[in-house]
């Protein structure tokens, strides 16, 4: 292709580029009523999310925090290895807690009544019934009693007495 032709196509496609882009933004502008149309669209859109992000209600909380606090009777210290058991009216065990190094035991609870039951190796066990409410927090203080010192059963007394007759 001799050089007069192929600057002859260049100057023709890149004039017929320039026209079909003036022919596209002839044909694609808005008139001022699309506009005000399209703006006001936006404004509402954007207006309605707004109000329903801060006028949302907050999901209704059906659940409690019980908070039981274990403590020796005798010194007032806290019991940090008891087990708080959370227990249904019926005796079902929903959850066993441990109380941290201030003798709390922490849990969120659906709304309703409970029993807890705490033990420990060297103390008598209690059991306290809680009503939990919803969004709020019950306490429970519980003050446990040494266990009295393991009685020996008839047989190891009787054989501490032969034990005894025998020296």
């Amino acid at each position: 292709m001799p050089d007069g032709e192929r600057d002859r196509e260049s100057e023709v496609s890149a004039s017929a580029i320039r026209q079909l882009i003036r022919s596209v933004r002839a044909h694609l502008t808005l008139s001022r009523f699309q506009a005000i149309v399209g703006i006001t669209a936006g404004f509402i859109s954007i207006s309605v999310g707004l109000y329903s992000y801060f006028h949302m209600r907050p999901a209704t909380t059906v659940a409690g925090e019980v908070v039981a606090v274990v403590q020796d009777a005798r010194t007032g210290r806290p019991v940090t290895d008891a087990f708080v058991e959370v227990l249904t009216l019926k005796n079902a065990v929903v959850t066993t807690l441990t109380p941290g190094t201030e003798g709390r035991a922490r849990g969120k609870l659906k709304e309703g009544t409970y029993r807890l039951r705490v033990t420990h190796p060297r103390f008598v066990a209690e059991v306290r019934q809680v009503e939990i409410v919803a969004g709020q927090i019950s306490e429970v203080r519980l003050k446990l009693a040494q266990a009295a010192a393991p009685r020996a059963s008839p047989v190891d007394e009787a054989v501490g007495a032969v034990k005894k007759i025998l020296k």
